[in-house]
């Protein structure tokens, strides 16, 4: 949950900021190449992130747990000096939709 006038780029930097320590590196990010996509529901409040990640198989774990632990923290202060904040609800692994494919393809190097 997000208020309506969030700044959903908050949500990527965050993670951004666990799985790199910062936003000022070469890409890609050495412990898991990312991709983050929020879609805001209709009634404004709801964003759904999506995570395209690649790591190796025995750094899964450590990547999820980065990703939630950033998603926890609810709120994050950008390089502009704005504050977001939301509200965690939860977190999941899912499928790659189609659209998804070639752009995890480049994340793997593929």
């Amino acid at each position: 949950m997000m208020e309506a006038d969030g700044d959903l780029r908050a949500l990527g930097a965050a993670v951004t900021l666990e799985l790199c320590g910062s936003w000022d590196h070469p890409p890609c990010c050495p412990l898991a190449p990312h991709h983050t996509r929020p879609d805001r529901d209709g009634d404004g409040n709801t964003v759904a992130l999506r995570i395209i990640f690649a790591t190796e198989p025995a750094n899964e774990a450590l990547v999820r747990s980065r990703i939630d632990s950033a998603l926890r923290q609810e709120t994050l202060t950008g390089p502009d000096g704005r504050t977001s904040h939301w509200k965690f609800l939860g977190a999941g692994p899912g499928e790659l939709d189609p659209a998804e494919a070639e752009h995890a393809r480049r994340l793997t190097g593929s």
